[in-house]
């Protein structure tokens, strides 16, 4: 009889953990290739930041995955007949983390904040804003001083990303409280970053897993193995030598999408004293390292030749590339003749490249090619948010760097190369640049805007304060039984619609 109630309790017991079991919360887990930098969409920059920023801050407009925009936290929008102020109206049904509403006076607050805070990197994408106006609870004006035909396109992204007003104060990167599908729960630097499901998101039916967890994993061959280990749901960018590998395997599903950005090297020609030094002062020193580098062998070698060669700030696909600049072939003598002219037969600089295996054998690869022409690159290798910070405080001479691109092709070019860009590193400077760069921000029409950054380019392609060198297709690898993932060339993973099966 005791056996027989012990039995039966046990039996309770077993029965009454299995709705818990049930509902316990469903966590997505994200491999990322880096740490990102500071979680304050005004103050960051890095692309896996971005995607971090995905489930954590709505903003008020998004892109599809053909390139279209399309609403988010701004329902509808129209310019003014002469183009000098973008009235948008607000969803009414929005909320911030800390619960209260997104309105008006909440957009006005983050866009004044991002276009006037000292250390935004944003201010260069907002610098047509003149003023906001709050015409009611639901509705802002933009008011502008010149034509901006960039704008909606900053407002696809960081730009465009809503914190709650009462957090603005505080020290937003180490809680930030946005309003998107997912809320901040905690951050281990380098390792994790933790969301919780926003339940009271105005889209919130859409969004199925309880947490997301993203982990920053550099090497590549261990986060495809925490994939294949099921520690991981899904990866982004997968190493093109593992492609073939990871399409082979039926516990995994592998995507990929050219990019819109570009891949190269930013070089240090006016920040301080690390750009005291020939390649920073001479350009001819610079079109020599171009000269040596064979972005074709580039691809092939590093990139099992899955990568576009390029020299322009636009991906292959664009409008906006120019013919006048195809890929040239790697020419060692003109690179030397080059050198000789300069008055330097060897060239010693320090060469920044991030501390993980793709991005150390390119640098590798890249040091290899320059010494064949008398260009001596000393290796620095660092996690990517330290690259970064030293980057904006002038502390490299070069630096492996890309940039995941925009829809807008100023978007690709006008911050990382006029005066005042707020991601200009390597305080280039050319007035002839900053002025025809400005004025394709006031150009509506795609021909006559081309006509004004190929003019720019011809100064670009003979001053190179940066040697663009491929444009990355971005794989994504995910476990087979992950749902709902629609790909876009921006490589940002966004949590709609996504499930487990």
């Amino acid at each position: 009889m005791k056996l027989l109630t012990a039995l039966a309790s046990a039996t309770a017991l077993a029965l009454a953990t299995l709705p818990a079991l049930a509902q316990a919360p469903s966590t997505l887990r994200i491999g990322l290739q880096e740490d990102p930098d500071v979680l304050d969409p005004h103050k960051a920059r890095t692309f896996v930041g971005r995607i971090v920023f995905k489930g954590l801050c709505d903003k008020l407009l998004d892109i599809t995955p053909d390139l279209k925009i399309v609403p988010r936290l701004a329902s509808e929008w129209s310019f003014s007949a002469d183009g000098l102020t973008l009235t948008m109206k607000l969803r009414t049904d929005a909320k911030f983390h800390d619960g209260e509403p997104f309105d008006a006076e909440a957009a006005k607050a983050n866009l004044e904040r991002a276009r006037t805070l000292p250390d935004s990197l944003r201010k260069s994408e907002l610098a047509s804003v003149d003023s906001i106006e709050v015409v009611d609870p639901a509705t802002i004006a933009l008011k502008l001083k010149r034509p901006d035909a960039t704008l909606l396109a900053q407002l696809t992204d960081r730009a465009g990303m809503m914190l709650a007003p009462k957090s603005l104060a505080g020290d937003v990167g180490a809680k930030p409280v946005c309003s998107g599908p997912y809320k901040f729960v905690e951050r281990v630097q380098n390792d994790r970053i933790v969301l919780e499901r926003f339940k009271e998101h105005w889209e919130a039916q859409n969004y199925h897993f309880d947490r997301v967890l993203y982990r920053a994993i550099p090497d590549t061959t261990v986060r495809l193995a925490n994939l294949r280990a099921g520690e991981l749901d899904m990866i982004e960018r997968l190493a093109p030598t593992d492609v073939k590998s990871a399409q082979g395997d039926k516990s995994l599903k592998v995507e990929s999408t050219p990019n819109i950005g570009y891949q190269g090297i930013t070089i240090n020609t006016a920040h301080g004293e690390a750009a005291n030094q020939p390649m920073g002062k001479d350009k001819r020193v610079r079109q020599a390292l171009s000269l040596a580098i064979d972005r074709k062998v580039l691809s092939q070698v590093v990139f099992e030749g899955l990568y576009a060669p390029i020299i322009q700030p636009f991906p292959p696909t664009s409008s906006y590339v120019s013919a006048a600049f195809p890929v040239p072939e790697r020419n060692v003598e003109k690179a030397k003749a080059l050198l000789k002219e300069a008055g330097v037969a060897k060239v010693s600089a320090e060469f920044f490249v991030t501390n993980n295996p793709v991005d150390s054998q390119l640098g590798q690869v890249i040091q290899a090619m320059a010494q064949e022409v008398g260009i001596d690159l000393q290796i620095r290798s660092t996690e990517f948010a330290s690259q970064l910070r030293d980057q904006q405080q002038g502390k490299f001479q070069l630096s492996r760097v890309g940039w995941s691109g925009r829809i807008d092709p100023d978007g690709n070019l006008h911050q990382f190369v006029t005066s005042k860009g707020n991601q200009n590193d390597g305080r280039y400077s050319n007035a002839e640049v900053d002025k025809l760069l400005d004025q394709a921000r006031t150009v509506y029409d795609p021909a006559e805007r081309k006509k004004l950054y190929d003019a720019a380019q011809v100064i670009l392609q003979d001053e190179l304060p940066i040697i663009y060198l491929y444009n990355q297709t971005v794989f994504f690898a995910q476990r087979a039984n992950i749902s709902g993932f629609v790909i876009s060339p921006d490589g940002m993973i966004r949590l709609a619609g996504m499930k487990r099966q």
